[in-house]
């Protein structure tokens, strides 16, 4: 049989009273309202110290947010004063021939991929392509071999991060075969 929770107060009242925890006499108001606002301010307390940390706790996340994103712009700009330095070098040579410039340019260039991969940079192949215009940037239409509606020249390489995309590539899109007259 179910006991009503009157039932069940009743029942942990006569326990309390049991144990020798009343004293038999029914609390009077002034106590009850005393245990009341006791409860009260201790649940007050609480709140405020809830309060006061989750306050802490955001304040101390967005300066780790702050602190990640400086850290991680810092470490790409050092990336990029490495190869600004490469190429100051290369042009501070004023008696070197065109081969050891394009040496030189090569191994610049080399050092920008790495430092790309780094970064999870790709570029993605957009030559001979369906054209999408998630991934494409169409500047103009030309006749080509190549069947209609795909790329027909990357006039600049388009790259990811990661599954992302950082730039679309530039494309021209083929029209079809010129047609004969």
């Amino acid at each position: 049989m179910e006991t009503t929770p009157e039932e069940q107060n009743a029942e942990a009242a006569a326990e309390d009273e049991a144990k020798g925890k009343g004293d038999g006499a029914p609390p009077t108001p002034e106590q009850q309202l005393a245990a009341v606002t006791a409860e009260r301010d201790e649940l007050k307390d609480r709140m405020l110290r809830i309060a006061a940390e989750f306050e802490n706790w955001k304040k101390r996340a967005r300066k780790d947010q702050t602190d990640a994103v400086a850290q991680a712009r810092e470490q790409v700009l050092k990336d990029v004063l490495e190869v600004a330095d490469n190429l100051e070098r290369a042009t501070a040579q004023s008696n070197v021939d065109a081969a050891s410039v394009m040496k030189g340019v090569s191994l610049v260039l080399r050092v920008i991929q790495q430092k790309l991969e780094r970064y999870d940079i790709k570029p993605f192949v957009a030559q001979g392509q369906p054209f999408d215009p998630h991934l494409h940037e169409a500047v103009s239409r030309v006749e080509s071999d190549v069947p209609a509606g795909n790329v027909a020249a990357e006039l600049q390489k388009g790259y990811k991060v990661g599954d992302r995309l950082l730039r679309p590539a530039m494309v021209s899109v083929s029209t079809g075969p010129k047609a004969s007259a």
